[in-house]
């Protein structure tokens, strides 16, 4: 295979470079790095996972303990742990890394292989491994565990300049090399990461070898080849690039998105970008939950049909609001267009921040848009968020992304910087020979006001862009699928140290295009009054139903401060509905008030909170969306 080296054309800035200081998110990422992080390398230890690989390298006796796909839990809270090393070095948890890199060298076999539900007792693997080494890929995720190996061994490289875990990790992709190819194995994992990882694990490594192997592992699926195919569970029914929509099992279908995508620009294939693009329509326009979650159903974790979003029953996997999230950024990467960080804020104010606890050691799996308060979540046997799972991919998720989220918030192109999120804090930057501060002070997503000092060393030539985001265009998503009640007349205003400055759009961003020096300050106003949301007509589940929003978030209605029988409240179209900020309620939340109409059919007040805080409090009754009268 001949590569043509590509690479995406803009560039994120790096969340070393980027300080986040809001009263939003600091909390939520200080509480992922003090609390979330050691609390899941203790979960790890309690349940054997950390164990098993010191069994498998000979460091103590026992049984695998477990499900046979637990070391990538570790791996995650690893990479998670060296993204937090690089916000701020702390030497204990430096060692306790370094103490985790020698068991899992010695549970590595000579070859490189290294998957402890095998090595610790070859005849006794559990069932799902299969008899011997990569005989049944399609369940065991021997090629999963080692994809998050890999992306946690490269944020340990790059977070301390060590080479223990990075070539453990080589060494292990040097194996798969030998093992699968064109020429050789052709099999695909059942579960995708190891795409997107191996991508990664070039970039650092510089081996085209590591390329070819993804893009192999995306081109095999769908392609018989001498093996069974695993179906539309696993995205294995058709080729990748000739796949017309999402389906089956949202996490693996995200991770493969976002490895496509990887490859699309990378290696510059224009067919893999054409395919991206034809699926991203397809999930953002039938597919997408109004939280920006993924996975209409239980059965399956999966996708369901166009137009299937269920509110009490949906499903919305934590893990595929992260998928998303991921997928979503590289499009943006890709293309340039607002409307993927459109997706990516959606989805991570919402389907996302939804699944982990303030405390952050409480966790959804699922994330509905409706609990009954008898209706229990497939993964869990209780309502109220829990401290852990017998699967725990989702607390160990959400530590790789709250710690590098400031590595979302900004990005440049050959002539432009970008400004993706809003979230107070302090960049800095490089646009060809100019070194560039941009210190950004807002409320967002409470206010959409939002002030950016901009400071270059030298004068420069280039275009500012700031996101004008879906819901300051009149519409939630970049898509028919939901749409606003009622159109809003406030605009959105721009001054320019102090001049009013007119609204200059450009692939969804507002431009300011313009020679900069010294300091500029930019004055950014997002109207964000109540809006009522409505679904498509083909949307059955939802159909004559409504749902609030203000700004980015979807705001759901809690029993704890409603009474019972919230899933038969009525909206009015024109009732009066206010907004008020509540410092001392679940952090500090603007909430939203106004009157709904019982099933008895008399009009009662009722409280509206932001929907990643629901399940905080009682157990009860919740709904985001609402009868329409």
């Amino acid at each position: 295979m001949t590569v043509q080296i590509s690479d995406y054309p803009i560039k994120p800035i790096p969340f070393t470079q980027v300080a986040i200081s809001d009263n939003f998110w600091r909390p939520r990422i200080d509480t992922a790095v003090q609390v979330t992080i050691p609390y899941d390398f203790e979960k790890c230890e309690e349940t054997g996972r950390i164990d098993n690989f010191a069994k498998a390298g000979g460091l103590m006796d026992g049984a695998h303990q477990g499900i046979f796909f637990d070391d990538s839990d570790v791996f995650k809270v690893v990479e998670g742990a060296a993204y937090a090393l690089q916000i701020a070095p702390n030497g204990e948890l430096d060692r306790y890394l370094d103490d985790l890199i020698e068991k899992f060298a010695a549970a590595q076999e000579d070859d490189g292989y290294l998957y402890t539900a095998r090595t610790i007792d070859p005849d006794k693997a559990p069932a799902p491994c299969g008899p011997e080494r990569w005989s049944n890929l399609r369940v065991n995720h021997e090629l999963y565990n080692v994809g998050h190996m890999y992306e946690a061994s490269i944020a340990h490289f790059e977070a301390t300049g060590k080479r223990n875990f990075l070539d453990i990790a080589i060494k292990n992709a040097e194996l798969i090399d030998a093992v699968f190819g064109p020429d050789k194995r052709r099999e695909v994992p059942g579960h995708q990461e190891i795409e997107l990882a191996l991508v990664r694990l070039y970039r650092v490594s510089g081996d085209e070898r590591h390329l070819k192997l993804a893009k192999f592992f995306l081109d095999e699926r769908g392609r018989a080849n001498g093996r069974e195919v695993y179906g539309p569970y696993c995205q294995d029914h058709r080729p990748v690039t000739e796949q017309p929509e999402a389906v089956g099992h949202a996490v693996r279908a995200g991770y493969m998105y976002a490895g496509m995508t990887d490859i699309a620009a990378t290696m510059a294939d224009a067919e893999y970008a054409a395919a991206v693009c034809a699926l991203w329509e397809n999930v953002v326009g039938k597919k997408l939950a109004l939280t920006g979650g993924l996975g209409a159903r239980h059965e399956g974790e999966a996708f369901g049909d166009d137009y299937e979003l269920p509110n009490l029953t949906a499903y919305n996997e934590t893990c595929a609001a992260q998928a998303n999230i991921l997928w979503n950024q590289r499009m943006f990467l890709l293309t340039g267009e607002a409307k993927y960080i459109d997706v990516l804020e959606r989805s991570l104010y919402n389907g996302f921040l939804a699944g982990i606890g303030m405390d952050g050691r409480s966790f959804y799996y699922v994330n509905p848009l409706a609990c009954d308060g008898e209706y229990r979540f497939n993964r869990a046997k209780e309502l109220t968020r829990q401290p852990w799972y017998d699967c725990s991919c989702c607390p160990t998720n959400v530590v790789r992304l709250l710690p590098s989220l400031s590595g979302y918030v900004y990005a440049c192109g050959d002539q432009e910087v970008y400004v993706n999120l809003y979230m107070s804090g302090k960049a800095a930057l490089r646009l060809g020979d100019s070194d560039i501060t941009i210190e950004q002070r807002t409320d967002y997503p409470w206010s959409g006001e939002i002030e950016l000092d901009l400071t270059i060393a030298e004068p420069a030539t280039f275009a500012l862009r700031l996101r004008r985001p879906s819901f300051a265009k009149g519409q939630p998503l970049p898509s028919d699928l939901y749409r606003y009640l009622k159109e809003s007349n406030e605009p959105v205003t721009l001054t320019v140290d102090g001049a009013p400055t007119p609204i200059e759009p450009r692939n969804g961003y507002i431009e300011i295009s313009r020679r900069w020096s010294g300091t500029s300050r930019i004055n950014l106003r997002l109207p964000m009054p109540i809006r009522r949301v409505i679904a498509h007509p083909a949307v059955a589940d939802l159909d004559r139903m409504v749902a609030l929003e203000r700004g980015p978030l979807v705001y759901a209605l809690e029993q704890v401060d409603n009474g019972s029988g919230l899933l038969e409240y009525a909206l009015t179209n024109g009732g009066q509905l206010s907004a008020e900020h509540e410092p001392d309620l679940l952090g500090g939340v603007t909430v939203i008030r106004g009157e709904a109409v019982a099933a008895g059919g008399q009009t009662l007040p009722f409280t509206a909170v932001p929907y990643y805080a629901w399940g905080h409090r009682d157990v009860g009754e919740m709904t985001v969306w609402l009868r329409r009268r």
